[in-house]
């Protein structure tokens, strides 16, 4: 009987390509695919050849893995991934480990990890990052789930990892239930941050500096050697390089409203869940929401007029304030994302390695950059660091920054030009630096008209007051 290291169930692109890449790291893998003509088309092409051995029904596919068996799975989110484990549970063994690659809500994974549990074997969630060409040459993995399960799956998982040279796989235990799947919502909803931020800085650079595709493909390639090295500013550059058939820019012909699957919005709800300020993931996730609204967009363009826009004199100096802006609200977005994670690990008793988090992120992923770097440091001079806007270098990387950023939200609003990250990124920092907010007022209003009473500044934190505000 054949006797596979792993199963691997769901064979859309990225299930075909990690499947490739557990092959190429001398893995031996069973798949499966509820439709058996999509394991057969990928047995004749890319599967043909290799140690991959294809199923046509879920027994015969668990029969042929060895134990502990180890069936990972990758179909849509949501029920699928429901039914997937009952077929499953029908099929393996207690002691068996079923792991979830898919981008499922973190509470599912929760749920679904007591259930599996309660059914004597063992589940795990993992967050994957790093697309299609992840999946197939290394992802970043973010495995949570079942504690015991960890040393039966870890060679697999950091085998197929990517690696940062001199540091290791980009995968690491997170920690219980749906830990794992947590980590890679707030991934992803940083990812919402760092396209919009970049996305803005494009916009300024084609409607205000007035330059060429080339010219801002230079510029991101410029910056992609410098602080700001990552991947997306990678392929921002690359993108800007990029013609149609008639030698037009192709990034002008792409419709202007954006998509989105719903893990920054998820993301964004779990913050005002936590009560925890995530100002910049959301804005750019209202961001998206608004581009989609292109026909609403296009009737008001008739009815309102821009401002004349006024070029900055000195365009190289602006783009360096550009570059600065683009860090400083870098740096808040990431803050506010690390202090969700904190909230979060309170809240279900996670211990989360945030210095660890960031190792994982280094490589593979959409967001991997040289930065993340500073933030492993960061957590692990202080690994009880509350907020990563208090390490030293992060401190004083926006008191550097905060001036371009001021500068350049300033002259996108009196030119006109949206910048809601940006614009967000400067308001949070502001709100963050003031020893004094009018919330005081807030809490009178409050008290006025719901006698929801207020503190004072003159007694003790815990006692509470209520006035006649009328009389």
């Amino acid at each position: 009987m054949i006797q596979c290291d792993i199963g691997l169930i769901g064979l859309a692109v990225m299930g075909e390509n990690l499947a490739l890449n557990m092959e190429s790291k001398g893995l031996s893998v069973a798949v499966y695919n509820r439709t058996a003509s999509k394991t057969d088309a990928f047995l004749a092409t890319r599967g043909a050849g290799k140690r991959i051995a294809g199923f046509k029904d879920i027994a015969s596919f668990a029969a042929a893995l060895s134990t502990p068996r180890k069936a990972f799975i990758m179909v849509k989110a949501g029920q699928a991934v429901d039914e997937t484990i009952e077929a499953l549970l029908g099929a393996l063994e207690k002691g068996d480990v079923i792991i979830d690659g898919g981008n499922s809500n973190y509470r599912d994974t929760i749920r679904r990890t007591a259930y599996v549990e309660s059914k004597g074997l063992h589940f795990i969630g993992t967050g994957v990052s790093g697309g299609e060409e992840g999946a197939l040459k290394g992802p970043s993995l973010m495995p949570g789930g079942t504690a015991v399960a960890w040393p039966l799956v870890k060679g697999v998982l950091q085998k197929i990892a990517a690696r940062v040279p001199g540091e290791g796989p980009c995968c690491e235990w997170v920690g219980e239930n749906g830990a794992g799947h947590f980590v890679k919502m707030v991934h992803n909803g940083i990812e919402y941050g760092d396209m919009q931020l970049i996305c803005e800085a494009y916009q300024i650079m084609k409607d205000l500096l007035a330059l060429s595709h080339r010219e801002m493909g230079d510029v991101f390639g410029a910056w992609n050697k410098g602080k700001l090295d990552s991947y997306l500013i990678e392929i921002t550059r690359n993108i800007m390089g990029v013609a149609d058939a008639d030698g037009a820019p192709l990034v002008e012909k792409i419709l202007d409203a954006a998509g989105q699957k719903g893990t920054g919005a998820w993301t964004g709800i779990a913050a005002l869940d936590a009560g925890v300020p995530l100002t910049l993931i959301g804005e750019a996730v209202f961001a998206r929401c608004l581009s989609a609204a292109k026909e609403e967009r296009v009737r008001a363009s008739k009815h309102f007029t821009a401002p004349q826009k006024t070029p900055p004199a000195d365009k190289k100096a602006f783009i360096a304030d550009l570059e600065d802006a683009l860090y400083a609200a870098k740096l808040i977005s990431y803050a506010q994302g690390f202090l969700l994670m904190r909230e979060a690990a309170a809240g279900h008793a996670w211990k989360l390695n945030y210095g660890g988090i960031a190792l994982m992120w280094r490589g593979g992923c959409i967001i991997r950059s040289a930065f993340l770097g500073k933030i492993k440091d960061a957590f692990v001079k202080n690994p009880r660091l509350e907020n990563l806007l208090l390490d030293p270098y992060f401190a004083q990387a926006l008191e550097d920054g905060q001036g371009a950023l001021r500068r350049v939200v300033a002259a996108a609003a009196l030119n006109g030009i949206p910048v809601p990250a940006l614009a967000s990124a400067l308001s949070y920092f502001d709100g963050c630096r003031s020893e004094r907010l009018p919330a005081n007022l807030l809490q009178a209003q409050r008290d006025y008209f719901g006698a929801h009473t207020y503190e004072r500044t003159d007694k003790p934190r815990g006692e509470f007051f209520h006035s006649d505000w009328t009389s």
